[in-house]
Order: C-alpha cells, then sequence, then structure tokens
C-alpha cells in the first residue's frame, strides 16, 4: 500500500493514480474551493437547488475525522477532485451519506472509489448503514450507490429518492470491488507492459553498461513504437535519438526505464512526473533505507506514476515486442507469465524455458517492490490471454490476503505455480538483506498457497519440470496412475516414486489386463506398474499403451523406456498423446537434460523426463491441482448464535481494563457470542466456593487451577480428574492455593465429559498475514505427536474440510465420530477470527469430539490492542 500524506494511493477506472485520505480542517479551503467549482447543474444536482451556507458546509465536511463523523478526499497530484462523508444521527449505527466530484473528475470512477474507503472506515468505527437523498435525475450518482455491490433500497416514485445502504459487505460485494480493481489495474499497468514509446534514462554508448544493455535488448527485439535515450553526453545512442534530460525530450513517453547512479534516480523520476510520464521502471540499486528511495515513492505518488522497482532488471512483453530489460539474449513469445522480486531467478528461469523451447507472456521483475507487485500480475494475468501459466518468485507479502484472493481467482482459470522462500532462519535473513523485505513463516506461507490452489515448489528445476508437464498434456481427471515400462526396474522406481508424491496405482482392469496378455510376452508383468520386457517394439509398446489411456481406472500413465536393439519404445508415445484427454508423461533414461520436450515432426507431445521420481514429482503437483479446482470453492456459512456486536463490546471492555490473558469466564463470555459449544463452567476463589460449586453440579468434576502466568495447568499439577465429593474438592483448592502461593486466583470446575477424541483448535494472529486456523490433535497428543495443518481466515466450507482433512491421521481420525460438529466449530472459530482483529492467540483444547456432537472442555484468549486493517480495499502498495 502507498501510504502519501496519511493516505492511500489508488487507481481509478482508466489507470489514473489519485490519493485518497482522511479530510481534515487544513482542508477547508480545498473543500470550499470543489463546492465553489461546481457548475449549475452539478450544483444543483449536489444540493437539489440553491445550496446554503458553503463555508459552513465546508467547515463541517473537513472537521477532525471521529467514530460519528468521517470525510476521505481524492487528489489528482494536489488538486481535490471529489469527497464522499457521513454524519451519524440519533442511531449510532446508521449515518448520512453525502458525495461530491469535480465534474472533470466524473465518469472515471472517483466516486465509486471514495465510497469503497468510506464503507471500511465507517464499518471500522460501527456504523452498520448509509442512508441518504438523491435526484431520481441524478442517474449517474444513482448508478454509483447501485453498482457497489452492497444490498440497496430506494423508495419508489418522486423526484427525490431516499435511498439506504447495508454496510454488511457479502460475497458479491467483495466480488464487485475485485473486477473494479482488476479493470482499473490493469489499465494502469498498459504504460508499463504495453507501451507505445519508451525511454530510457542513462542509456550509454558503452556496451558494458546497463543502459546501453537495455536499449540494445528494446532494439533487438523490435520494439513497434518510438524509442528515445537520456544522455547529456550524446545526440543519439545506435540511431536512438538522445536528449540531455528528461524536459528536453520531444514528446512524452508512456514508459521510462531509468538506469542512472542510485544519487540521480529521484531527480529522473521527478522530471518523468512533471512530463506526464504514466510508468516507470527503475532499475537502478541502492536507494531502499535512503531518503533517496523516499523521494522516489514520493514522486511517482504525486504524479500518479505506476513504479516497477528498484533494483530490478526490467520488464518485458514478448507479445508486443517490448524487451525493457538486460537479461542475455532475446525473450520468447509464450504462455509463461512470471514475476520476481529475484532479477537473478528471473534470468535462470528464462534459460531453462528457452531451452525447452517454452516462452513467455510477460516477464516482471520486481525487486524492491516499491508499487507493482505479484498482486498486480495476478490481475493482469486473469485478463491477459496470452498468459496460459503464472509463475511467481516472491520472497515477501504486502498484501497476502489479497493476494490470496486474486491467486484463488487466477488459479480456477490458469495454473498458478510459486517457489517456496525462506524457510530457514538463514534463509528469512538473506531475503530481507536482499530485498530489504521481511520473509514470511513457512506453515503461513503454505496455507496462504494451498488455500489459493497455488502449486508450491522448492527448486527451478522442479518448478521447470512442472511447468513442462503443464504446457503440453490436459488435467487429470484424478490421481490414479499406470506406470509402463520396457525395463522392470524403471517401472519400480516410478512406482516408489509415484506412491511419495501422492498418486495411486490402482489395479487395472480385467479386461484391459487381458488385452495386455494377448499382445506381450509370457514373462511380461500386466499388473501395475505394467513391465512390457525390452522385448518389445516401437510398435507394440504404443498399442499397451493405448489400452491402458482406455482403461477406466486410469487418470494418467507415466511411460519409462530404455532404447534395445528392437528399437526406441518412446517413438510410439509422442503420436499417440496427442489426441488424448488423459495425460501422458514420459521418462527416458539416460536421457542428458532432466526435462526435455518428447517431439514429434508437429513440435512438442509432452514432456520427457531423465528419472522416474522427476516425472512423478511433476505429475503429482499437476494431479493436486487438478483436485483443487474440480472442488467447488464453498462458501462463508451462515452461522446461528453469533452476537458479533457484543463480542466487540467485551473485548473492547477487557482492553480498556488492560487484559491481555483473559479470565476464564471472560473466554467463556466470549465463546458463547460465536455458538461455540462450551462445557458447563463455574468459578471458585477458595475452598469454600468449590464445595458449594460440587452441591449444586451433584457429579464428579474436573478441577482446572487459575494461576497467573500458568499456561500448562497439566503439566504443573494444576489438573485433577473424577473429583467426587465436597471434601475432595475442598482438599484441591487447599493444596493448589498453598502450591501456587501469590500466583493464585481461583479454581475452574466443570462436570466430567463422556470419553471421546482430545482435538485442538486455535487462532494464531500474524501481523502479516492476519488470522491463521490451526486444527489438529488436542490433549497430551498435541506436543507428542504434533500433527496439525492451518488456514488463513476467513475459511468457507471448502477450507474447512481441507483443514479437517489435512492431518497425516485425517483418513482414520473421524471413525465413530461426529466430524460435522467439528467442523461447525472451525468455522465458528473463523468468524471470531474474521471479527475480532484483537484476539491474538486462542486455543480450544482439548474439543472432546463424540459421536454425537463437540465441547470445548478448556480455552484460553489473549488479546492485543489491534485494528484489524481492510485487506481488500483498492491501493496501491508501499
Amino acid at each position: 500500500m502507498a501510504r502519501t500524506e496519511s493516505g492511500f494511493t489508488a487507481v481509478l477506472a482508466d489507470g489514473e493514480v489519485v490519493l485518497v485520505r482522511p479530510l481534515r480542517p487544513q482542508d477547508t479551503a480545498a473543500v470550499l474551493a470543489l463546492h465553489r467549482g461546481l457548475d449549475e447543474h452539478d450544483r444543483y444536482l449536489r444540493f437539489f437547488g440553491i445550496p446554503g451556507n458553503l463555508d459552513e458546509l465546508s467547515a463541517r465536511i473537513a472537521a477532525e475525522p471521529g467514530p460519528r463523523h468521517c470525510a476521505v478526499g481524492a487528489f489528482r497530484q494536489r488538486d481535490l477532485v471529489g469527497v464522499a462523508h457521513y454524519e451519524a444521527g440519533a442511531e449510532p449505527t446508521e449515518a448520512e451519506v453525502a458525495l461530491t466530484v469535480d465534474s472533470r473528475a466524473q465518469a472515471h470512477g472517483v466516486g465509486t472509489l471514495l465510497l469503497e474507503h468510506l464503507v471500511s472506515l465507517a464499518r471500522a468505527h460501527g456504523i452498520r448503514r448509509f442512508t441518504g437523498e438523491v435526484l431520481a435525475e441524478n442517474a449517474r450518482m444513482v448508478r454509483v450507490f447501485s453498482d457497489l455491490g452492497l444490498p440497496y433500497r430506494m423508495t419508489p416514485g418522486g423526484p427525490e429518492r431516499q435511498f439506504v445502504l447495508d454496510l454488511a459487505p457479502g460475497e458479491s460485494y467483495w466480488t464487485a470491488l475485485a473486477e473494479r480493481e482488476r479493470l482499473a489495474d490493469v489499465a494502469s499497468l498498459e504504460s508499463a507492459l504495453r507501451p507505445r514509446s519508451v525511454v530510457v534514462i542513462g542509456a550509454s554508448r558503452r556496451s558494458g553498461s546497463v543502459g546501453h544493455a537495455v536499449l540494445a535488448n528494446l532494439l533487438d527485439g523490435g520494439f513497434p513504437g518510438k524509442l528515445f535515450a537520456v544522455n547529456p553526453h550524446a545526440t543519439a545512442i545506435s540511431g536512438v535519438p538522445c536528449a540531455p534530460s528528461v524536459a528536453e525530450l520531444p514528446e512524452c513517453p508512456d514508459l521510462a526505464v531509468v538506469c542512472v547512479p542510485a544519487a540521480a534516480v529521484p531527480d529522473a523520476v521527478e522530471q518523468c512526473g512533471k512530463l506526464g510520464v504514466r510508468a516507470v521502471v527503475v532499475i537502478s540499486a541502492g536507494l531502499t533505507g535512503t531518503e533517496l528511495g523516499e523521494r522516489v515513492v514520493t514522486a511517482a505518488r504525486t504524479y500518479g506514476m505506476r513504479l516497477v522497482g528498484p533494483n530490478c532488471i526490467g520488464v518485458a512483453n514478448p507479445g508486443s515486442r517490448l524487451n525493457a530489460t538486460f537479461v542475455p539474449g532475446a525473450v520468447p513469445a509464450g504462455p509463461v507469465g512470471v514475476v520476481s522480486q529475484s532479477g537473478g531467478f528471473a534470468i535462470a528461469l528464462l534459460e531453462s524455458l528457452r531451452q525447452l523451447g517454452i516462452g513467455l507472456s510477460s516477464l516482471v521483475s520486481t525487486g524492491d517492490k516499491y508499487d507493482v507487485s505479484g498482486n498486480d500480475l495476478l490481475m493482469w494475468w486473469q485478463r491477459d490471454t496470452g498468459t496460459g501459466i503464472a509463475v511467481l518468485y516472491l520472497e515477501s507479502f504486502g498484501n497476502p490476503r489479497k493476494f490470496g484472493r486474486l491467486a484463488r481467482m487466477l488459479a480456477r482459470e490458469k495454473p498458478v505455480l510459486a517457489i517456496r522462500t525462506g524457510d530457514t532462519e538463514i534463509a528469512r535473513r538473506a531475503a530481507a538483506s536482499h530485498t530489504a523485505a521481511a520473509a514470511t513463516p513457512a506453515v503461513t506461507r503454505d496455507a496462504l498457497y494451498e488455500q489459493a490452489g497455488v502449486i508450491a515448489v522448492d527448486t527451478i528445476s522442479e518448478l521447470v519440470e512442472t511447468v513442462a508437464a503443464l504446457s503440453w498434456q490436459p488435467l487429470p481427471a484424478g490421481n490414479r496412475v499406470a506406470v509402463i515400462s520396457n525395463a522392470g526396474g524403471a517401472g519400480v522406481l516410478a512406482a516408489d516414486a509415484c506412491a511419495r508424491h501422492g498418486l495411486v496405482l490402482p489395479d487395472i482392469g480385467e479386461e484391459t489386463r487381458a488385452a495386455l496378455r494377448a499382445l506381450l510376452p509370457d514373462q511380461a508383468s500386466v499388473r501395475n506398474p505394467i513391465d512390457t520386457t525390452a522385448a518389445v517394439d516401437a510398435a507394440l509398446f504404443g498399442s499397451c499403451l493405448d489400452l491402458l489411456l482406455a482403461d477406466p481406472a486410469v487418470d494418467a500413465v507415466l511411460a519409462a523406456t530404455v532404447p534395445t536393439a528392437l528399437g526406441d519404445p518412446m517413438a510410439a508415445v509422442a503420436q499417440r498423446v496427442r489426441a488424448c484427454a488423459k495425460p501422458v508423461l514420459a521418462v527416458r533414461l539416460g536421457q542428458l537434460a532432466h526435462v526435455e520436450p518428447l517431439a514429434d515432426e508437429h513440435g512438442p507431445a509432452t514432456a520427457s523426463y531423465s528419472d522416474p521420481a522427476d516425472a512423478a514429482a511433476a505429475l503429482g503437483h499437476v494431479a493436486r491441482y487438478a483436485r483443487w479446482r474440480a472442488t467447488p470453492e464453498g462458501v462463508a456459512p451462515e452461522l446461528s448464535d453469533v452476537d458479533p456486536a457484543r463480542a466487540v463490546s467485551l473485548i473492547r471492555s477487557y482492553l480498556a481494563q488492560g487484559r491481555r490473558w483473559l479470565a476464564p469466564l471472560e473466554v467463556v463470555d466470549v465463546l458463547g457470542c460465536f455458538g461455540i459449544p462450551l462445557a458447563e463452567t463455574r468459578y471458585a476463589e477458595d475452598e469454600d466456593a468449590a464445595a458449594t460449586v460440587f452441591r449444586e453440579l451433584n457429579r464428579p468434576l474436573a478441577m482446572k487451577a487459575d494461576v497467573e502466568g500458568l499456561l500448562h495447568k497439566s503439566a504443573a499439577g494444576g489438573v485433577v480428574l473424577d473429583v467426587g465429593d465436597e471434601t475432595a474438592a475442598r482438599d484441591v483448592v487447599r493444596d493448589w492455593r498453598r502450591k501456587f502461593g501469590a500466583g493464585w486466583r481461583g479454581a475452574v470446575l466443570q462436570p466430567m465429559a463422556a470419553r471421546g477424541r482430545e482435538l485442538l483448535v486455535g487462532i494464531h494472529a500474524d501481523e502479516t498475514f492476519g488470522p491463521l486456523v490451526v486444527f489438529g490433535l488436542g490433549g497430551t497428543d498435541t506436543d507428542l505427536v504434533a500433527d496439525r495443518t492451518a488456514r488463513l481466515a476467513p475459511l468457507t466450507t471448502a477450507d474447512a474440510d481441507r483443514l479437517l482433512e489435512g492431518l497425516r491421521s485425517s483418513a482414520k481420525l473421524f471413525d465413530g465420530l461426529d466430524r460435522d460438529a467439528v467442523r461447525d466449530v472451525v468455522l465458528r472459530i473463523s468468524r471470531l477470527a474474521e471479527l475480532l482483529p484483537e484476539v491474538a492467540e486462542l486455543d480450544l483444547n482439548p474439543l472432546l469430539s463424540t459421536g454425537s456432537g463437540a465441547v470445548v472442555l478448556d480455552a484460553r484468549i489473549r488479546i492485543e490492542p489491534r485494528t484489524g486493517a481492510d485487506p481488500f480495499l483498492r491501493r496501491l502498495r508501499t
């Protein structure tokens, strides 16, 4: 997010960048000028006739923002072009809203953008509805409110219409907002990825310089638009006209590529902004962490430019013959889109794909990522018909929740692959040093990738091998694989590798086996993996492959061969796989390259691997992705017995009292607001109170000590089960008071629960990623087995199912248990995490699951003063 003057920059529908920020008293004059500048028609539509006292209105609009009043303005450079504001009335959850946009800025999405930001601010202050009046003839304003995506009502008839906007955003609102952002973002990136003209600032005659290399690549790539260079010591470089400064260019280019020393970059970017350049790629390094970098960001935001870099290798769009990079050689056109924080990774990947004959649709090196990021490219690729596969190398996430939503939307249509980075502390330090960005914890990052359907790999080789599988073969319908080989050892290796990567070798149908027996020598094995023996030629091997592909029990085939004196069995594979709806991957033992195309006279047909393990790994990735894509997305469920208003009130009151770890009965109150099933819980501060509780419940009790700073009660002797009478209850409390001394607060008493499976459900709030919902084995198994899985909140029903299925023990875990009851608890905890950003940690341990339900036996919550940022607002990153 790009923050400037206490606000955020965002992109309008036409790609223009504006500043959006709350208004304050010092903005009164600008608000007054905006209203006085309205033409007669707009003044009539805004005020229903003659306006009142504009000075008084402007002062009221620009008053200091607070819970009952807020105004946001949109600034084009430094000019205020639109204002949206609300005023709460007698009902504190309802506010009247009004909107004013300069006539010269209308029809560009200014009003819609302002309303999105105002809705977010209002919701943070407990406002649940906007009301207002609009003239029926003000069709443009009516459309702004009705198209926002929020539940909307308007009175029928009459010239003046009252409307109500419900500020509880549902999926329709997020979808509409995402589509508006995508259209705007793509429009803003046109100048960076499809420019009509380019200037290289710092171009040089010296062949060893970066500026010279960029200009040479633009020329060699055949860029069809106008090219300029900036160098005060030349009039032309390689035939390209050269100006001594940006200000002296003969015309304003769409894209500027900056290749000057760090100290000169801010001036160059500022000159670009003053000239009207729409996009800048800063290849220069040495800016981040200095005042120079801050000046670059300020200039880009002040003049509304998109910014790639700094510290990057540039951008390329081979389909448009744009190669504004200093990569060696040409960037061939093809279906793979690449965004990378590491220039070295981008060059290595390009070289590997080039050797396979696979080209790129776009290449963006984000470097230190001041503005353009992976999120921008996810939106670009979704609308780019030339991109069929997306590849990401990310060392950090600026807005991971938005990334997850965008990646999920793209992955539903096109495969998205990412390299995992920062798994170790050394790697995290290296990532931060390399791009001045904090790497993310591996578990949280992997949860983000899994939910979004991103194919995550660990090495460049694994990435290239998976891209090769996706480039030439269809997705499988399932994970059932037939292995066929003319070398028994290769088949065994392939079968073992398939098992390691989640692939299943099914029993081949009897009809298929009979047909194979009729074709193959007696010593052949017709059980999966199929060993044809070495005594088969290409034609016979191909016939066997046909039989396997026709078998309904087979979703994909892995064919592993070695050439013999009878010929190369792989020669029959290429021609067969083209017309087949099932994927076939080849393994050619002895092949020099890790992966290469298996081609015929028509070109590549499938990928051929030198090692069965590599082929199985690639097929495993593809099969898991295909399963994710075929699984319905799920929905955010409607939950009964949820009282978010009371929960928010409770948390705020606890924070006001200085609470961090909530007391046991406070935990009960918060969980009760979300309908989470809890064992009956009582509290006793001394022996007499414990005896009274026992008499009232009149059954064996579980007693737990409530002691300052004691989190692991069982390990410290703070749990006693099956307390059978009043005397025993008194004795337990007496012993604990003596044992724990000044830390003693009281005892939690609950009726003994029925037997069942002890599970754990929890929340861990990450400052970057937001709340993570954790599920695993509970009770004493928690630390002994450490079988856990995680997903980022909020969870859909599909996310909850994958969470429950993600343990190593999941296959047998719910035998005889009420799985639906556990799923319901998980979804309610997700809703709690979403609505209460102040919850930093939460543990339900154990959550007891039985055949007829689930109940929480112990819980703890830690809170921190924290405001949940709206991750889906339209705004650019810092």
